[in-house]
């Protein structure tokens, strides 16, 4: 893969090739991509929804827009600092088409801003609720009528490639979505890939999948334009990831690392003892004693370790991309920035500890059992009113419920798979409190 063709300004419905040394200086067209995405419904639904406590009434815990909008900070402090290395060891990429390293930077803090955006309620429990209701519930049965990629589709629904469809679906008479630039789509996708195979192989590009039957096209023209290698022939579709999707992955790995910790501690899920023993090795080389040990309060103690730790791990993580931008250009880097970190061992200790104390607390574990509840009763009432419309024999109760869905989510004219998938991403557009809402709606409980 080549720089010039990865900073791609291209957008999708466009005839041309966009240049750099084009744009506005004052409004990049890398710029308008973290534009068009803050100011998008489905991101604005990210302040309403879990991640690491659902439907918490604390205010300090973050929501999936809070932590977007921190990863989106990190990312572009990563994306300008490889940047500007970058254009040290490629200097024609300034002197011949005009790059800067805030382009770097503006990319993957859009790509990041976004990562979240295709989430549905309720955490990652959400996802494995919509999978369920096809696998064990009463989906089951439309298995038979869908091909084996669009039956994994939606019994392995992927936040991934929600977002990719949010990003990139055309609709009100907008072609392309968002009309995001290339180089953004591209590091934004973390799974270059389709449902199947599933995990053909440990690189971490295969983990999961990143686009549904719906956006193949989209993707491979994406792909095409941007030049990233093709990983398989054949039916299969698969790709070599976006060489910045390792620094958007990497923001994300070092915030839910760090902050979710930091929630958990503040939370009184984890002793302040742990933050000392846990975090004071991430940032023994950098932390001043003497103005720690002048902090009189918990959280601002808990602050400034987070701080150091943020800035520790963004500077390790600057260290392997650039070692490594040789392997990561030509597809072979197959592990996330933080395996290859020298505090690896920290960092797992760290996810051991929140893992134990947070996401498997007695809080996190009831909300998530009452949001399988409400997703699958949400899918079932939908999904019935739509094929049965699409058979022609709605009945009134289907007919009422369909009113209450937005228009674009009504249309049975598509096939049996569009109508499932376009329900599942409905339900996955919901934030935590709309689902609940519209749960006791559906279930007589609320008038």
């Amino acid at each position: 893969m080549n720089w010039e063709n990865l900073l791609s300004l291209k957008r999708q419905g466009d005839t041309h090739k966009r240049l750099r040394k084009e744009q506005d200086e004052t409004r990049l067209g890398f710029e308008v991509d973290y534009d068009r995405i803050i100011f998008s419904s489905a991101f604005r639904s990210l302040q309403d929804k879990t991640q690491v406590i659902p439907l918490s009434k604390t205010d300090f815990v973050h929501t999936r827009l809070t932590h977007s909008l921190e990863v989106s900070v990190v990312g572009r402090s990563l994306g300008r600092i490889a940047g500007k290395k970058i254009l040290e060891k490629h200097p024609f990429l300034s002197e011949i088409h005009g790059y800067r390293f805030n382009d770097f930077g503006a990319i993957v803090a859009a790509a990041a801003l976004a990562h979240d955006i295709g989430n549905p309620p309720f955490g990652h429990s959400g996802e494995k609720a919509i999978g369920e209701y096809f696998i064990t519930g009463n989906g089951q049965k439309y298995q038979s009528v869908l091909s084996d990629k669009e039956f994994r589709d939606i019994v392995d629904f992927e936040g991934n490639a929600n977002g990719f469809r949010l990003l990139t679906q055309s609709r009100e008479g907008v072609a392309g979505g968002l009309r995001l630039s290339y180089a953004t789509l591209g590091a934004f996708m973390k799974y270059p890939k389709e449902s199947l195979p599933k995990k053909p192989t440990k690189h971490i590009a295969d983990k999961k999948f990143g686009f549904f039957q719906t956006e193949k096209t989209a993707f491979q023209e994406i792909a095409a334009d941007l030049g990233l290698i093709q990983t398989r022939n054949g039916e299969d579709i698969s790709f070599s990831r976006h060489p910045l999707t390792f620094l958007v992955e990497a923001a994300d790995d070092i915030c839910y690392t760090i902050i979710d910790f930091e929630d958990g501690i503040n939370l009184g899920l984890i002793s302040e003892d742990f933050a000392l023993e846990y975090l004071i090795k991430l940032v023994k080389d950098s932390i001043n004693t003497k103005k720690y040990n002048s902090l009189k309060y918990k959280e601002d103690r808990l602050s400034y370790l987070r701080a150091l730790a943020i800035n520790t791990l963004i500077r390790d993580a600057i260290s392997v991309f650039i070692a490594h931008e040789a392997e990561i250009l030509n597809g072979t880097f197959d592990t996330s920035l933080l395996d290859r970190s020298v505090f690896k061992a920290q960092i797992e200790d760290i996810i051991a500890l929140s893992v134990n104390k947070i996401y498997r607390s007695q809080e996190v574990v009831e909300k998530e059992i009452a949001g399988y509840k409400i997703i699958s009763d949400i899918l079932d009432v939908y999904i019935n009113a739509l094929i049965r419309k699409k058979e022609n024999r709605a009945s009134n109760y289907d007919a009422l419920m369909l009113k209450t869905l937005p228009e674009f989510y009504r249309d049975t004219d598509d096939s049996v798979y569009h109508i499932l998938l376009n329900t599942c991403c409905y339900v996955a557009s919901l934030s935590d409190s709309a689902a609940v809402h519209i749960h006791n709606k559906i279930m007589g409980k609320q008038l």
